[in-house]
């Protein structure tokens, strides 16, 4: 997860220097994308960019960078090096993508983790949970492993666990759809509450703020045809159209993956979230 590799970025640094290796450009068939990078220590790396001979290679060519770059005593006032590496992905190296990798290697002297704040930013991408059950909770241990950041709401402050996540911040609020007005802007929100009575307000909220706003790109609803049917018939009578309640996807998650169990549903909404994230991803490269 996000916090556990930086905190191992941070603690090494304070021991010694990095290589600081990341896939500044790729063409074809490529294991990782764009932005992808790990961090190498002389006994250690953190993060990936792909695994395989390609991250071989490169772990052992920025290994010989920091080798050759400078003795203990001089790291401290080193400033950053740069160095780039064209990697066809071919019968040379060993692997078959076909594609081309051009990695940056950067040299950061023992201490300076100033140098990679900028690098190290926590995910952007912001999940509104509305509900701590189950499937919230197991739902939430996987998320904390994925590029998101997640604003988990509930109207029963008890539910929540004891520590909370770095990237996870809890909220009571009673009623339980006040939250929607303070979500971040381009929220994803999944609704999952206890009480059906509760999911039907957060919809509600979640329309009346897209219909004002639309900045709410994702609403998702836990449960059957059946239940949607039902909330679509009330939120109609509410005055909401058709074109609107559309915007709301129940049920949720990938279908095709059967089971009932928390932690099935759990990955079958994740990987939901991550379809919708590789389609925006997908549609803003088309408009570069």
């Amino acid at each position: 997860m996000w916090s556990d590799t930086f905190n191992k970025v941070e603690q090494g640094l304070a021991q010694g220097p990095l290589c600081w290796v990341e896939v500044m450009d790729s063409r074809g068939s490529v294991p990782r994308e764009r932005g992808a990078w790990m961090a190498v220590f002389a006994d250690r790396v953190a993060g990936t960019i792909g695994g395989g001979h390609l991250e071989f290679d490169a772990i052992d060519r920025a290994r010989s960078l920091l080798r050759g770059w400078a003795t203990p005593g001089e790291q401290g006032s080193q400033v950053a090096t740069e160095h780039q590496h064209r990697y066809p992905l071919g019968p040379s190296l060993g692997q078959c993508c076909g594609g081309v990798v051009m990695l940056r290697f950067v040299l950061v002297p023992q201490g300076r983790m100033d140098m990679l704040r900028e690098r190290l930013q926590p995910p952007r991408d912001c999940v509104a949970l509305f509900g701590a059950g189950h499937v919230g909770h197991a739902l939430v241990r996987l998320l904390c492993n994925l590029p998101y950041r997640v604003m988990w709401v509930d109207s029963r402050d008890s539910v929540f666990p004891e520590e909370e996540h770095e990237l996870v911040q809890c909220e009571y609020s009673d009623p339980v759809q006040s939250a929607v007005a303070d979500l971040p802007a381009g929220s994803q929100v999944l609704i999952m509450s206890f009480s059906h009575a509760e999911d039907l307000e957060v919809v509600a909220q979640c329309l009346s703020r897209q219909r004002q706003h639309g900045d709410l790109p994702y609403v998702g609803l836990i449960g059957s045809v059946t239940k949607w049917a039902t909330f679509r018939r009330r939120l109609r009578e509410r005055g909401f159209s058709d074109a609107e309640l559309d915007h709301v996807t129940c049920p949720i998650g990938v279908p095709g993956i059967k089971g009932k169990e928390p932690e099935v549903i759990a990955v079958a909404v994740a990987a939901q979230l991550l379809q919708r994230r590789s389609a925006v991803s997908a549609r803003n490269q088309g408009n570069l």
